[in-house]
């Protein structure tokens, strides 16, 4: 008896230059296998030691780092948000903005819609 209720997550690897890199190809070998992917846009945007004592980040290109993992037909996506991402305890400079996370989902919907529409 095996477990067949699993997602994976995509949430980059380190690359070099304290950057984490998320191979978009993943996604889409990991969906072709058959298994539900998720993608993890602020995790991917992280800097490991970008700021010396602890993590940065370019929270900017969560968003479209996002569209394109909803483009390539991912199960979901998971994103950090704040009120105030450098007021945050952790993670910060990855985090969308909580003002701008329903314009960012309207979108992902909408980019979801697009590519999984019959053709």
């Amino acid at each position: 008896m095996g477990c067949d209720q699993f997602l994976f997550t995509e949430r980059g690897t380190t690359f070099g230059y304290n950057n984490l890199v998320a191979d978009m190809r993943s996604l889409y070998w990991m969906r072709e296998l058959g298994y539900r992917v998720i993608f993890d846009a602020t995790h991917s945007v992280q800097r490991p030691g970008g700021q010396g004592t602890t993590t940065g980040g370019d929270g900017i290109l969560a968003p479209v780092l996002a569209r394109a993992a909803v483009a390539t037909g991912v199960d979901g996506v998971f994103i950090e948000t704040h009120l105030d991402p450098t007021k945050a305890l952790s993670d910060g400079p990855n985090q969308v903005p909580l003002a701008d996370l329903a314009a960012l989902i309207k979108k992902l919907v909408k980019i979801h819609e697009i590519t999984h529409a019959s053709v």
